[in-house]
């Protein structure tokens, strides 16, 4: 029984693709997607330990060992998965000895079925030596009774016909293109008999008026099919254009409806790759499927032509023509493996350019200019060694091709000659044969073409399926949670947990209860890595608690609408986004028209007028990556004019001032108190400046809250709230 094999949609994809060919090795079909969530990927992959939850969650039982090559080849509980490369995860599901030598059958994800020699393997498994023994890591997986219990999970993937949606609204004109091909059509199938007519009327009977009023009918007839043309081509374009438009934006619509953890298992690479599907879908769509309508017209109709003048060169035809897709096909799911491969390098090829264009300051100051063009160069070598391959299998593709159609148009010739000596057939039927199949070759490649573009298609649907099944962020809320939030409310958090990986990874927040009063300053402090930030995320809905709940005014914010809740929210985090566009648009992004008393008031409250006024173009100054560049503390400024122009009932402030010099932070510090005045405020900061006038301080150590007052009560108890203070006063000496 040959080994099932699934390749990996993304580049991080490999554990959970392991577990599923395990799994459909000993019977059960899991997707992707399942196993994705159970083992819990982030953007940097899966580790030992999510693998092994989520061969649990279906009823598995993992155990990781390290181990020699020896007694690996001993083991009898195959398929197995190893740890490849140390960064990688495949499946080891066949030992054979064979001549004195063992091989290794590898199932990679990443690459398909491959045999390793017992040398080949060490240098890809091996990853430590203590004393001269080599070991690498695997996990055995064995079934439960619970496996077969067990009901894999349906995700609502896309189809063809899900997508034909988008080509409904232009029915009229799709009927104006099939009336325009079978118009076409007709048109072309004249010109054999045309042609047939001249021969042996014209020629036959040296009628040179015949011939020339012949050749009259095949000029109006070649204006009649160019005109046709024109006009579908036009059709065509509005009509692609559209449904480009109409795909991408509803795939716009469904990426920025997903919660954040959903980006958190990305690469930016992969969804701007994913874009790039929906144009490959458009084409399928609007041009392929037009295309082998029109192919296949074509065949009917002259293959038709073709059986009535001669059916043993018609069957030739037929003959070589299969034979010739076949050749094709047989090339296909190589060609499938080589597109995989390109798009996973491609994605690793685009994050590395952006990441050195992003990082230029930064590579210029560790001089490592040459490390990372080296980097992007072994990216290059890849994608220089699978175009090799892709161009080789191309080459024995296209040979094969070509010899098929040249064996088959000599035998053509040779029958139809042979049938004119007869007396079969006329001269000008041979000559009319000889246009025909012609005629039909570019048809026949059109469906080999065909083939290829709807494989592509599959692949692109398989990839885009796996977001379009992903639960909206709001989905399961009640009818009324865009109302459930109104006016200033306190904030709770009830025994929260969290961790970003599965229950068993290390906990960022532990056991948190804290009441967060409305119209009150919070402040959070607490050693890098505490837990704070992740805080604010889960206040703002972009994580849900692993355990406990946070509520709003009383009501979890689980069951309101996460949409509604932010509207209500000032947000400046440590990572805020400048977008390519004017200061004016960059601090309210949402206004369609900007509201200038506002924007004025924010930008006083923030204290960057004076800057943005000595600009010449002031407000409508372009910032970002395209236009003026600005400090990390001009920076931090908009940001918080960004949250003042909002006007909003909460404010989150996450590191806020860091990068402000004192004379700014203490400006924008007594604005933003008057600010804060009757709203609920939380902020996290670092500097004793920021948090001593909160009403409420809260020190957070490893996730847990310790200490919990107001300024003087926490130095007056001397703990790590004191330390704290004490610390930054004799750096600050």
């Amino acid at each position: 029984m040959k080994f099932p094999f699934y390749k990996q949609l993304d580049g991080m994809d490999c554990g959970p693709s392991c577990l599923r060919m395990i799994a459909r090795y000993h019977g059960k079909k899991f997707s992707v997607q399942q196993l994705r969530e159970q083992s819990f990927i982030q953007r940097t992959g899966v580790n030992m330990q999510g693998i092994s939850e989520a061969a649990t969650s279906i009823g598995m039982r993992a155990t990781g060992i390290r181990t020699t090559i020896d007694k690996l080849k001993q083991q009898s509980r195959l398929p197995c998965i190893l740890h490849w490369n140390q960064i990688h995860f495949v499946v080891l599901y066949k030992i054979v000895r064979k001549k004195g030598k063992t091989y290794f059958y590898i199932a990679d994800p990443a690459y398909g079925l491959l045999k390793y020699e017992e040398e080949e393997l060490k240098k890809c498994w091996i990853s430590t030596s203590q004393g001269g023994i080599e070991k690498g890591i695997a996990m055995l997986l064995e079934v439960t009774p619970q496996f077969y219990d067990t009901t894999p999970i349906k995700y609502e993937g896309i189809s063809l016909w899900h997508l034909l949606r988008y080509v409904h609204p232009y029915r009229k004109m799709i009927v104006q293109l099939i009336i325009g091909l079978l118009a076409g059509s007709v048109l072309q199938l004249a010109f054999p008999f045309l042609t047939q007519t001249i021969v042996d009327q014209g020629i036959g009977h040296r009628n040179l008026n015949f011939i020339q009023l012949i050749l009259a009918a095949q000029l109006m007839l070649v204006f009649s099919r160019t005109l046709i043309e024109v006009i579908r081509r036009c059709i065509l374009l509005h009509i692609s254009t559209r449904v480009n438009v109409a795909l991408i934006s509803d795939f716009l619509v469904k990426l920025m409806r997903l919660p954040m953890r959903f980006f958190d298992s990305k690469l930016a690479g992969d969804l701007i790759r994913r874009i790039e599907d929906h144009k490959r879908i458009e084409m399928f769509l609007t041009q392929s499927v037009l295309s082998i309508l029109f192919a296949t017209i074509t065949i009917i109709i002259f293959g038709g032509v073709l059986a009535v003048y001669n059916l043993k060169i018609f069957l030739l035809f037929l003959l070589f023509s299969i034979l010739y897709v076949g050749w094709v096909k047989l090339f296909m799911r190589k060609r499938a493996d080589l597109n995989r491969k390109n798009f996973e390098q491609m994605s690793v090829n685009q994050d590395n350019l952006m990441q050195m264009i992003y990082g230029m300051q930064d590579i210029k100051l560790l001089g490592c200019e040459q490390q990372k063009r080296w980097e992007w160069e072994n990216i290059q070598a890849s994608l220089f060694h699978i175009n090799i391959k892709s161009l080789n299998l191309g080459q024995w593709q296209q040979v094969g091709a070509v010899l098929i159609n040249e064996v088959k148009n000599i035998l053509i010739t040779v029958l139809s000659a042979t049938a004119v000596l007869n007396g079969d057939i006329t001269l000008g039927i041979m000559l009319s044969i000889q246009y025909i199949i012609g005629q039909m070759q570019g048809p026949i490649e059109q469906f080999v073409s065909f083939m290829q573009q709807a494989q592509d298609a599959q692949l692109s649907l398989e990839r885009l399926g796996e977001i379009h099944s992903k639960p909206n962020e709001e989905e399961d809320k009640g009818p009324d949670s865009d109302e459930q939030i109104s006016g200033n409310q306190s904030i709770q958090l009830q025994d929260v947990f969290f961790t970003y990986g599965s229950e068993k990874s290390k906990k960022i927040i532990k056991g948190v209860s804290l009441d967060i009063p409305a119209g009150k300053t919070t402040a959070i402090v607490g050693l890098s890595g505490s837990g704070k930030t992740t805080l604010i995320k889960l206040m703002l809905g972009f994580y849900p608690p692993t355990e406990g709940k946070v509520c709003i005014g009383g009501q979890s914010l689980q069951d309101l609408s996460f949409k509604q809740w932010r509207k209500h929210c000032g947000v400046v985090m440590q990572e805020g986004f400048i977008f390519n566009d004017t200061i004016a648009n960059n601090i309210a992004p949402e206004d369609d028209t900007v509201d200038k008393k506002k924007l004025l008031y924010a930008v006083d409250m923030a204290n960057i007028r004076s800057f943005i006024e000595t600009l010449p173009l002031k407000y409508n100054t372009r910032i970002g990556n395209t236009g003026q560049g600005v400090s990390q503390g001009q920076k931090q400024r908009i940001l918080i004019a960004r949250a003042i122009y909002r006007n909003p009932d909460y404010l989150f402030f996450d590191e806020a001032t860091n990068a402000l010099d004192t004379d700014n932070e203490k400006t924008i510090q007594r604005n933003l108190d008057q600010f804060f005045k009757d709203r609920t405020v939380v902020i996290v900061a670092h500097r004793l400046s920021t948090v001593r006038n909160a009403d409420q301080i809260v020190v957070l150590k490893d996730g847990n809250i310790t200490e919990q007052g107001n300024h003087d009560s926490l130095i007056s108890q001397q703990g790590d709230y004191y330390r704290l203070v004490k610390n930054q006063l004799e750096l600050n000496a």
